[in-house]
């Protein structure tokens, strides 16, 4: 079944551009959303996903609340719900292999929605920017046919990406919004910053630099974050990107060297520094090959239910 709008179907064959003139109201919801200030979303409640990673859970979740990501610049933060259910998912996208992508967040949500009780599945579509090689619109374009090739209808609701998302000074192109959080409970999404992007931030940092798929990291029926077992091997010219100064870094390991938030460079070298301390974490991290389980605690914060310590 076909991906929709106001309930008729989105014609893939025609330019973005003539899908949003087509409707309009896609448009102003955007400039909606854009015109939002980014709220800053405290560690409590939250769980935090990162690039290439899933994450669903439902209204009854009595850990999480909220479900967010951030720091996208060409990558596209995608979140399904279903109405009947609420049950949402919110995903960080990069094209890596967006057709499987949308597969495995589609059952994700389904699994929790009864297929025989009321409601419909909506999807929310933010990020992307007008950058030099068209990665935003390539990755918009790929989404857009993925949900088109779903067997159930899915409803186009939200859609902020690439030049709906872009904003221009003296010729260089940013993105303007970066991040965004949906709020399980009520489904409102949101401009959003994470002050807090944990546990495991270099982790699950490393698994993507590695190549990692698209990974699921939440149980929802045990309210746990589950991280890993990860494998790797040595990362290559680790030492060599380590000794690199900042403009090579961000010229080399980003896909809009330009647009990047403040925190990219930093946050690649504690990666690759990660990297190199742990060139085979089936020793180092994952002996007993089990994943590393997080609970909330009472103050609503991530705390590691068994004692294995980075």
């Amino acid at each position: 079944m076909p991906l929709l709008v106001n309930g008729e179907r989105v014609d893939l064959a025609r330019p973005t551009g003539d899908m949003i003139r087509a409707h309009p109201h896609l448009e102003e919801k955007a400039k909606l959303l854009r015109s939002q200030p980014a709220q800053i979303v405290e560690p409590k409640g939250l769980l935090y996903v990162q690039q290439r990673e899933f994450a669903v859970t439902t209204p009854k979740d009595g850990s999480v609340s909220i479900l967010g990501s951030d720091d996208a610049t060409t990558c596209h933060i995608v979140v399904l719900r279903h109405t009947g259910s609420g049950a949402t998912c919110l995903t960080h996208c990069d094209g890596s292999d967006t057709e499987a992508e949308v597969s495995l967040i589609m059952s994700s949500v389904k699994s929790f929605s009864n297929s025989t009780g009321c409601g419909r599945l909506e999807v929310h579509l933010v990020g992307g920017f007008n950058d030099d090689r068209q990665l935003s619109q390539k990755l918009t374009n790929q989404l857009l046919r993925a949900f088109d090739l779903q067997p159930e209808d899915v409803h186009l609701v939200t859609f902020c990406v690439t030049e709906l998302n872009d904003r221009e000074e003296q010729d260089i192109h940013f993105p303007i919004i970066y991040g965004i959080a949906v709020n399980v409970k009520t489904a409102e999404i949101f401009p959003a910053t994470f002050p807090e992007k944990g546990p495991d931030e270099d982790l699950r940092s490393a698994h993507v630099l590695t190549g990692a798929p698209l990974t699921n990291i939440y149980d929802a029926k045990t309210e746990q974050l589950r991280i890993g077992p990860y494998f790797w091997g040595p990362f290559p010219h680790v030492d060599f990107w380590l000794e690199q100064d900042d403009a090579q870094i961000l010229q080399n390991l980003s896909t809009s060297p330009l647009a990047e938030p403040p925190h990219f460079v930093s946050h690649i070298r504690s990666t690759l520094t990660f990297l190199k301390e742990h060139p085979f974490p089936s020793r180092s991290l994952f002996p007993d090959r089990k994943p590393r389980i997080y609970k909330k605690n009472e103050e609503g914060l991530w705390e590691q239910a068994c004692s294995d310590k980075i």
